[in-house]
């Protein structure tokens, strides 16, 4: 199959199979794609948190609007983000760079003072509405990724945040949950495998200059 033939491939999987589960490969593939997102700056202020747990899952339903994808996929991965940002995340990150590239401060460190400056000179709305859309990057990269390996998947925004972080006990990590995205195999009398993708006309969704 070609990339686009994959992609029309793809849908929101309303019913998965639970009598099959993604191989620990097949996790690894998708952790490493969640890593290799990218993202501004190459600050990494989102983590991705897999969750095979059944009586976790189970609790998570009734949060998630009774959506059984949640505990009827293989895995649930949890894409989260942190509820503080600050210079020791910058630190970190150039710490990195440093380590890996052997790049000297002498060349970091105006960067890393440039953009210490921009997040210290963000709102906590500013931060959470930045690390947010960080989020849905990680998504969009995630979900194409589940195409190309064929693995289903649902990305999900119906949940109640405060209740998910609460049962997976998010706090502890300072994190707060974003995005859902139960993960699988589509069972064989899911109806919403065979329909057709509904899609405006490329003409009018894309524009050449």
């Amino acid at each position: 199959m070609s990339i686009i033939e994959k992609l029309k491939w793809r849908y929101a999987t309303k019913k998965f199979d639970t009598t099959k589960k993604l191989s620990k490969n097949q996790i690894n593939t998708l952790k490493q794609a969640f890593n290799l997102t990218a993202l501004s700056y190459g600050l990494q202020t989102l983590k991705l948190v897999v969750v095979e747990d059944k009586l976790k899952r189970e609790q998570l339903v009734q949060h998630s609007y009774g959506q059984r994808q949640v505990i009827d996929s293989s895995h649930l991965l949890v894409i989260c983000i942190q509820k503080e940002i600050n210079d020791e995340d910058v630190d970190y990150h150039f710490n990195i760079i440093k380590e890996i590239r052997q790049t000297p401060d002498e060349i970091l460190d105006p960067f890393k003072k440039g953009l210490k400056s921009t997040i210290q000179s963000m709102t906590k709305i500013k931060k959470n509405d930045w690390a947010t859309r960080q989020a849905y990057i990680a998504l969009g990269n995630l979900m194409t990724v589940c195409a190309m390996e064929h693995i289903d998947s649902c990305p999900m925004e119906g949940f109640v945040a405060e209740q998910v972080d609460e049962v997976l006990e998010l706090d502890k990590y300072g994190l707060t949950s974003v995005l859902l995205f139960p993960v699988g195999f589509r069972a064989k009398d899911d109806m919403f495998a065979s329909l057709k993708k509904v899609r405006k006309p490329l003409s009018e969704t894309t524009i050449e200059i």
